[in-house]
This record gives C-alpha cells, sequence and structure tokens, in this order.
C-alpha cells in the first residue's frame, strides 16, 4: 500500500527586531550577548502550543533577513487531522513575550509585547511545497508609532508515511499490519524472546560499545529497580516478512529505568534499543544496524524524546540531528 498522507507546517528564521525606543525594564530586564529576554509561543487550535526562544536582531532595514534566527518544533498533522481543518480558515498565532523563559516556565512569567497571525492552508500541502509567509510582521502598535517586529519564515510540506499497527501486545508474537485510512493489510509477523544473560547469542562475540556504556550501564534505583532492569535487558522481537524470513530484529540494551523518585524515563538516563539485521544465510545470525534511545520529555506537553544512531560495519556510529525529529506527543 501507498503511504499515508502527512503534512509538516514549518516555523523557522523566528527573530525580534525591538524598536530603538524600547528600554531594559520593557523587555524584563538586562540583555545578555549570549542569550535572549524573549520567546514566543505558537498555537494552531485543537493542537499543542509550542515554544521557542527569540534571538534579537539589531538590523533595521524591513527588507533584511534577521543575522540570526531560530526555528520552533512546528505541527505534524495526519489525515484525520487534515480532514478535520479541510474547507477551515485555519491561522498560526504567534505570541511574542518578554522574560527568560526555561522548561517549567508559563507564559505567566513574561510580558506580552503582542502578538501576529498567518493564514494557513495545510490542505494544498498534501502534494507540494508552500510558503505562507517570509519577512517581518508587526507586533501591533498604534499607526507610525515604532513597534517590535518578529520574523519568521511558515511553510508547510508533505510528510508522506508509512504506518505499522501491532496486532496485539508485542509478547504475543502478533501479527504487524500496515494501516492506510481504514484498510489493514497484514506485511510481517514478529516474535517476543528474552536472554536474561544480558546478551543475545545471535549478536556478533566481539560486538562492544563498553566504552559509551552501550551494552553495559550502570543503573540507578533500588535493588528491586535493578533486578526488573536485569530481566529486561536482553529482550528482543524479531519480524518477519509473511514467508516466514527475518528481515529486522530490536534487542533492548539498556532497560527503561524511572529516575529516583519518578515515574518518568529522564533524557539523562533514556533506555536503548538496539536495531539489527539479517547477517549472512544463517537465520540466527544478525548485524548492529543502528541504535535507538527514548525517554520522556518533560514539560506542560507530555512527548516521548527519542535519539536515532546508525551503527557502521566498524562499530561506530553516525547520529541523525535530533532536530529532523525528536519527539511525539502521548494522547
Amino acid at each position: 500500500m501507498d503511504p499515508c498522507p502527512f503534512v509538516r507546517l514549518t516555523i523557522d528564521s523566528l527573530a525580534l527586531r525591538l524598536p530603538e525606543t524600547a528600554t531594559n525594564k520593557q523587555i524584563g530586564g538586562e540583555v545578555h550577548p549570549s542569550s535572549t529576554p524573549c520567546y514566543c509561543k505558537l498555537r494552531i487550535k485543537h493542537f499543542p502550543s509550542q515554544k521557542a526562544l527569540l534571538p534579537l536582531s539589531s538590523f533595521s532595514d524591513a527588507s533584511s533577513p534577521p543575522e540570526s534566527s531560530t526555528s520552533a518544533p512546528g505541527f505534524h498533522l495526519d489525515a484525520d487531522a487534515i480532514r478535520r481543518i479541510s474547507g477551515k480558515k485555519i491561522s498560526l498565532r504567534v505570541s511574542v513575550y518578554a522574560g527568560r523563559t526555561g522548561h517549567t516556565c508559563g507564559v505567566a512569567s513574561g510580558k506580552l509585547l503582542g502578538k501576529v497571525e498567518v493564514a494557513v492552508d495545510l490542505a494544498a500541502a498534501l502534494s507540494r511545497t508552500v510558503a505562507f509567509h517570509n519577512g517581518w510582521k508587526k507586533l501591533g502598535g498604534d499607526g507610525d508609532k515604532p513597534s517590535a517586529r518578529l520574523h519568521l519564515l511558515v511553510c508547510a510540506e508533505p510528510d508522506p508515511r508509512f504506518v505499522f499497527q501491532f496486532g496485539g501486545e508485542p509478547e504475543c508474537s502478533p501479527v504487524v499490519y500496515q494501516i492506510q485510512d481504514n484498510l489493514k493489510q497484514p506485511v510481517f509477523s514478529c516474535k517476543f524472546s528474552s536472554d536474561r544473560n544480558g546478551r543475545s547469542r545471535s549478536l556478533p562475540s566481539g560486538f562492544t560499545y563498553s566504552s559509551r556504556g552501550w551494552i553495559t550501564r550502570t543503573l540507578s534505583g533500588d535493588q528491586w529497580e535493578k533486578k526488573q532492569a536485569r530481566e529486561r535487558k536482553g529482550w528482543m522481537i524479531t519480524i518477519h516478512d509473511l514467508s516466514g524470513s527475518p528481515v529486522a530484529a530490536a534487542s533492548m540494551i539498556t532497560p527503561f529505568v524511572a529516575s529516583p523518585g519518578s515515574d518518568r524515563v529522564s533524557r539523562s538516563n533514556p533506555g536503548a534499543w538496539l536495531i539489527l539485521r539479517p547477517h549472512g544465510t544463517c537465520v540466527s545470525s544478525w548485524k548492529p544496524w543502528g541504535r535507538l534511545e527514548a525517554w520522556r520529555e518533560r514539560g506542560a506537553i507530555d512527548g516521548l524524546g527519542y535519539k536515532f544512531e546508525l551503527v557502521r560495519d566498524n562499530s561506530t556510529s553516525t547520529g541523525i540531528p535530533i532536530a529532523e525529529g525528536k519527539s511525539y506527543i502521548i494522547s
């Protein structure tokens, strides 16, 4: 089957230019060269809001791009979301605040400087990339009175994805379906197994990441947590095609252990799976292909963060930038 239609709305080239008459008090205190005293919140109706810091621009030319900028996480829409908003007027609303913000800061911690809106037609981006705005926008103000301006580049582009669904709990070795709209087509089967010695017999004997702590890692928590972690380490899921031939596997190399006093796996101590592919003609021989880390993001939005690295033949790794995709929203 074909991939499912998705659309990605990106907000890049974010920067703020304040009027020359702005005072330190108006923008939340002293401005340090290495930081920014302003941030913005981006909203689309019925979607979780996003937050981004805003570097300050000193350029006075309204036609010039900022000398430095940043990007927001953006929005990802599946086919159902696109259908819900099709034919409706949708706007991206950006609220700009003065005052530094961190992971735990909310809107109340800053002073509202102004808002801008950009109309977006996301359905038009199903087949092509569309730019909705590129340049400066005035943050309110009266007439010709000097006011702050926000620079942003708002685009939408098609982002088709293959969607798969387990037919049951992974421990029960279910069939894996490919999903498209209301259609479900079986494409793989999977088999769950566990090796409580902490290493799958099918891994190459010389393969180790002891220097990076990939195979062995000191686990925090009490003795019960350590016992549970030892039992989970070595869990393996093997994916087979419909003919029964193995096509991929994933082995848990770092158990998912919650931080002390918390029920969350933190970014500083993520769980990890080693992704493997068949090696040679033997059905029990595997070759490392990639490593996937995952953790729970902190903040008001309940999200799942991840990091993926490719493993080369010489056991080195190549990281894929997190900016290309780092979190999912847990609904």
